[in-house]
């Protein structure tokens, strides 16, 4: 089996390809498929899906919730896909992927090197997924933090399981749900 990952941005590419090695079975196989924004990935979404032609294969569409209401952006979402035929799962990152880092920042500390353990303790950062801005956030703590770079060296140590955003544990436990799966379904 194969899993493709239809992806907002460059960022998450790396992210995700120094993480799903650590989800993923070893017999399913995935590629990430970056685009430039989420208008690219919105409007190809239906003519990827529609046009790969590849047996066994799975979607997973990934796009950060920024500004957006949560529920009508997966609805949005949805309904590019559904014509499809295909099995998709659709996940949104809960503001931006960078909401998922301060899900642990032991990571964040590990990858940057710096004891952030003070940042644990403040109120703002106990609820990742409600952080307005976190990739400014992320900057003013980490004012070396460049996006990609930084999701090469988030992606190995960032805890899987203790991971306190909603929206990183609802992905991780999405993509294995369909990594196991049978059938065709939107989710």
């Amino acid at each position: 089996m194969k899993l493709v990952f239809l992806l907002e941005e460059q960022s998450m590419k790396y992210f995700l390809d120094g993480l799903l090695p650590r989800i993923l079975p070893e017999d399913v196989q995935f590629v990430t498929i970056p685009h430039e924004g989420k208008s690219d990935l919105q409007k190809s979404l239906t003519a990827k899906l529609q046009g790969w032609n590849e047996p066994n294969v799975k979607f997973v569409v990934v796009q950060d919730q920024d500004s957006n209401d949560c529920r009508e952006l997966k609805e949005k979402l949805s309904k590019l896909c559904k014509n499809s035929e295909k099995e998709v799962l659709i996940r949104i990152a809960c503001r931006e992927l960078e909401a998922w880092y301060f899900g642990d920042i032991n990571a964040l500390s590990t990858a940057y090197g710096i004891d952030l353990s003070a940042v644990k303790r403040k109120k703002k950062y106990r609820v990742p997924d409600a952080i307005m801005n976190p990739k400014s956030e992320l900057k003013r703590l980490l004012p070396g933090h460049q996006q990609i770079s930084g999701a090469r060296k988030i992606a190995p140590v960032i805890g899987i399981e203790d991971n306190s955003s909603v929206s990183f544990q609802m992905f991780v436990n999405g993509v294995k749900r369909i990594a196991d799966s049978d059938g065709i379904h939107a989710t």
